[in-house]
């Protein structure tokens, strides 16, 4: 605050007397939360003279307005334009103390990328003068600085430049607004006449803009060359040095030098990651999580923020032991170095991945046993695949009981090998996030996930993508769906896999015994639809379509048929078979022979530099990503605006993560586009016909789920009418259900 200072007892500052004006300026910056600037001549030399300062200042939520004449150096130019026309800003984390000390302590090319950063972050603003009609120039040196409630006006001999710092004699008489009456009538006579100058309605000044910049050195710079304006590091240190020898200024640069420690050290403390702090659905959920005695899980759409939500809950644990410590089971190694990421960005940064390129044995070990003896801090990051095996559990055990257990896509909690652990799990404290908690066809997996969650549906907090979608966080699309039958060699072999499997299967129940035989018939069955021939000329139809409406295909995810889901139990890598590269190559082929224009990839497990082809599609490098299960999780692409599902594995959850992928938000997306392939074989009599019915029941309810949520329901009716009367099936008995 301005009071905390210790001003000049006369108020007045002059070059070689106990009270510098490079004092004043410290002692101001390091204290308030705006600083107006009425000058002639300006160099950006002087914010790395007062960077210390000037750290304090910006870190501290300082902005600075600045009213200059048209006399600059090229660079603090090219900066400002930079900086106004929002260009080639370098994208740099000056949030961080210490990074924007340092950068303002830098007097290279950085040092520049640091300045135009802060004017289009809106952190310094300028107005350009000169006299109207007159050949002179602005020649003012005063300004006022203020913490928002206390005020420090000024008028200064020297220039906001290097030279007008620190080589210069020069004098500076300054005005406290609890000093008395006529301090205050300074100020205010001061920011009025600012405030006209800033806000444009000053009758007697010309404005100007960056065009006009004369990029000259004048008498006021020694008449230097460039590069003496420019000073180096090494000139400027030394010139501090002997300035430091005042002891005043040198209690000033200890004061700054305290309250940056002290900031650093909040810095790297775990915190929030964004100024606005949680939504309050998130504080929601930490909330109902709490009065649940810490456990529960999350159904969160996709795209809503799950990963978010569950840190903050940790963010919380911190606040209250100074403390936090976290395991979190993910399904793919590409989600170990998300989570990773995401988690630095609260400044959780004692983070140990399980993987083969780690020493985690040695690690996890060391923190075990230190935890007996300190209060330390570490989160842990390991695939489904690793957490079962012998090897990590007899880690595992040993974590300290308060350790927070995070189950990204939880679902996975539920297969057999993972879910018979779940009782022995000695761990009190519990998160489990998924955008469909719910296992298809198994209540056992269902039920041991929701004792170990201590919750049941609809779980201690629930976001739909309904919310979702009303709420902005995700943006609007139109749903397609396109019936797809089987050609007759295609469905005499379904006929004949469905015919076999009539004795497994319950007409009361609808469901299909438990045996392996079932398994592998309906995995066989399934690879019908999988490769169905007639998939590719209904795929080939709406690529041509879509390429005729706009001339393009930019920003469009084609996902190509499979044959078996991923089982993140026995493997964290999402591998394509034989028969899937075989496919995939098929797709991309009718793709690139649509047009010459357009760019298509496959985005495949072998695909090298995966971060770089994500930023290839998003500027719009490459057209088309086809992808098989690469980009199902731990992927994303908010600027897809078309996707194509070509596959029809039968299970709602895989379609539910594609479509909260392709529905994220982008600035210049205003609603996306989803063409889904279904395949209905036709009935294979009336021995099939129940179970037939059952089995696109269950298609159709992630149809109508789609369907429900688009902005052109009636095109889905449509399109699925002549299926739905042959099987006497009604769209809102599905969606009762």
């Amino acid at each position: 605050m301005m009071k905390d200072a210790i001003w000049a007892k006369d108020r007045d500052y002059k070059t070689g007397s106990d009270d510098e004006p490079l004092q004043f300026y410290l002692d101001s910056l390091c204290n308030s939360k705006s600083f107006d600037l009425l000058l002639g001549y300006f160099s950006s030399s002087a914010l790395n003279v007062l960077s210390l300062g000037f750290a304090n200042f910006i870190h501290s939520g300082g902005k600075m307005r600045i009213i200059i004449n048209n006399v600059l150096s090229s660079q603090d130019k090219e900066a400002i334009e930079k900086g106004q026309e929002k260009k080639d800003i370098i994208l740099h984390d000056f949030n961080n103390l210490y990074n924007l000390k340092m950068a303002l302590d830098d007097y290279g090319t950085h040092f520049f990328e640091c300045f135009a950063w802060l004017i289009a972050n809106d952190r310094i603003e300028f107005k350009i003068i000169k006299p109207k009609d007159k050949k002179g120039i602005a020649h003012y040196k005063s300004g006022i600085f203020s913490d928002g409630k206390d005020t420090v006006g000024f008028k200064s001999s020297c220039n906001f430049t290097a030279y007008g710092l620190l080589e210069n004699l020069e004098e500076l008489e300054c005005f406290l607004s609890w000093d008395d009456e006529r301090s205050r009538k300074f100020i205010n006579k001061q920011d009025r006449y600012f405030n006209e100058i800033f806000n444009g309605t000053a009758d007697f000044i010309e404005y100007l803009d960056i065009t006009n910049i004369k990029e000259s050195l004048l008498d006021i710079f020694g008449n230097k060359s460039l590069s003496a304006l420019l000073i180096q590091e090494k000139e400027l240190l030394e010139k501090k040095s002997i300035a430091l020898q005042n002891s005043k200024l040198q209690k000033s640069v200890n004061s700054a030098i305290q309250q940056t420690a002290k900031y650093y050290k909040l810095e790297q403390s775990p915190k929030f990651p964004y100024s606005e702090g949680p939504r309050s659905y998130q504080l929601e959920a930490h909330e109902k999580w709490l009065a649940n005695d810490k456990k529960g899980l999350f159904n969160m759409a996709t795209g809503t923020g799950k990963t978010l939500t569950s840190l903050n809950c940790l963010l919380n644990e911190y606040k209250v032991g100074k403390h936090y410590k976290a395991i979190i089971l993910v399904p793919t190694k590409a989600l170990l170095e998300q989570w990773k990421n995401e988690c630095k960005k609260f400044n959780f940064n004692n983070i140990i991945t399980v993987s083969n390129k780690e020493k985690w044995p040695q690690n996890i070990s060391f923190l075990n046993s230190a935890s007996n003896f300190i209060d330390i801090s570490f989160v842990i990051i390991v695939t489904y695949a690793a957490f079962y095996k012998k090897n990590f559990q007899a880690h595992f055990q040993e974590l300290p009981k308060d350790t927070l257990f995070i189950a990204d896509e939880a679902h996975n909690l539920g297969s057999p090998n993972i879910s018979r652990l779940l009782p022995k799990i000695h761990l009190h404290k519990r998160i489990g996030l998924s955008a469909t908690p719910d296992r298809q066809f198994d209540d056992t997996g269902n039920k041991k996930i929701e004792i170990f969650f201590n919750d049941t549906p609809p779980y201690i907090y629930s976001f739909t993508m309904d919310k979702a979608l009303k709420m902005g966080w995700l943006c609007k699309y139109k749903y397609y769906p396109h019936i797809i039958k089987l050609t007759d060699t295609e469905l005499s072999e379904y006929i004949k896999k469905s015919k076999q499997l009539i004795k497994y299967f319950d007409t009361k129940t609808k469901k299909y015994k438990d045996c392996k035989e079932v398994e592998m018939l309906l995995l066989e069955r399934k690879r019908i639809i999988h490769k169905a021939f007639n998939k590719i000329e209904m795929f080939r139809k709406i690529i041509e379509e879509e390429f005729n409406k706009k001339g393009t295909l930019k920003y469009s995810l084609v996902y190509v048929p499979e044959g078996i889901e991923p089982n993140y139990e026995k493997d964290d890598d999402q591998n394509e078979t034989i028969e899937d590269i075989k496919l995939i190559n098929e797709y991309t082929k009718v793709i690139s022979r649509t047009h010459s224009s357009i760019m298509v990839k496959q985005f495949t497990s072998n695909t090298i530099n995966r971060d770089h082809v994500i930023k290839d599609f998003q500027n719009g490098d490459i057209d088309v990503l086809t992808s098989i299960k690469c980009l199902d999780e731990g992927v994303d692409v908010p600027r897809t605006e078309l996707a194509i599902f070509c596959s029809s594995t039968g299970n709602p959850r895989q379609f539910i993560q594609r479509r909260g992928r392709v529905l994220r938000i982008h600035p210049e997306k205003t609603y996306a586009i989803i063409h889904d392939l279904i395949v209905v074989p036709e009935a294979g009599g009336e021995l099939t016909f129940d179970m037939e019915k059952n089995m696109i029941q269950k298609e159709l309810e992630r149809v109508v789920d789609f369907s429900n949520l688009s902005s052109n329901k009636i095109d889905t009716y449509n399109e699925l009418r002549e299926v739905l009367t042959y099987y006497s099936i009604s769209l809102s008995d599905i969606k009762n259900k």
